[in-house]
């Protein structure tokens, strides 16, 4: 079954670009390296390209679409180890979908609409405990703030919160002409692996995400004066001399472990 063509205008409210490159889906399908025993949950299936692929190593797919236009070519095309679930993604329980395959937890695929990556990423760091590996194809701007480090334009508070839990890299970039249709920006697949332990435990609670919030508010300002709107001048002097800061010092200046520690001897 063809789902038929498109309407321009609900086809770009949901962010959907089609990836149309065999070389670059045997890419992805190479750095997700699906296995027998894995549960994985894809993101955006649309026309099934990837789905495909995934299903045949992987023990079970769970492929998530909110089209309801695609749904039924999903269905009838899918093989048995594959279901297909007419849901948003960001409303998905994922404790659920572990509790009913008696997983600890699943792996997170996709190529996702441009609208969702930023959401879908804190999501990500909201539910990290549940999730063992991500992969996702999204716009190669978002793939370097995650990957991101300090003194560079993209270090930012996603990147700094996502690194503390995961190991995260930039895979490969993909092209605007792999796609169908071809967005105007660059892509990037980001590979997020869950660490051990965290780096800084404690670092992904709120406490710490509003710091860093307050850090970041307006990077061109020194960090003395966005902590002066959290802070009195006695804390933060006293902080500053204790980590040996100095005072015309920026956000996107210091290192994850600077900032967390800046954080704790500001809480302390």
């Amino acid at each position: 079954m063809n789902p038929g063509p498109m309407k321009k205008s609900r086809r770009h409210a949901l962010g959907q670009h089609f990836l149309a490159s065999p070389a670059v889906l045997r890419k992805i399908v190479g750095v997700i390296d699906p296995k027998p025993a894995d549960l994985i949950v894809e993101i955006g299936a649309g026309r099934g390209v990837l789905t495909t692929q995934l299903a045949g190593s992987a023990g079970r797919v769970i492929a998530v679409e909110k089209d309801d236009r695609l749904i039924p070519a999903l269905r009838e095309a899918m093989p048995p180890n594959v279901e297909v679930v007419h849901a948003d993604i960001m409303k998905l329980d994922f404790r659920e979908i572990l509790k009913k395959a008696d997983v600890p937890t699943v792996r997170l695929v996709g190529n996702i609409p441009y609208s969702i990556s930023s959401p879908l990423l804190f999501r990500v760091l909201d539910d990290r405990a549940l999730l063992s590996v991500c992969v996702f194809l999204l716009q190669k701007e978002v793939a370097e703030r995650v990957t991101a480090g300090p003194g560079t334009k993209s270090y930012a508070p996603l990147g700094i919160l996502l690194q503390n839990e995961f190991e995260a890299r930039i895979a490969f970039t993909v092209a605007p002409g792999s796609f169908s249709p071809p967005p105007k920006v660059q892509s990037a697949l980001l590979t997020l692996r869950r660490r051990p332990v965290p780096l800084h435990p404690g670092a992904a609670d709120e406490p710490y995400r509003a710091f860093l919030r307050a850090a970041f508010a307006e990077r061109r300002k020194m960090l003395w004066k966005n902590l002066a709107r959290r802070a009195t001048p006695a804390a933060i002097t006293a902080a500053y001399d204790a980590l040996g800061l100095a005072r015309n010092a920026r956000a996107e200046e210091l290192s994850p472990d600077l900032l967390f520690r800046l954080f704790q001897v500001l809480h302390s």
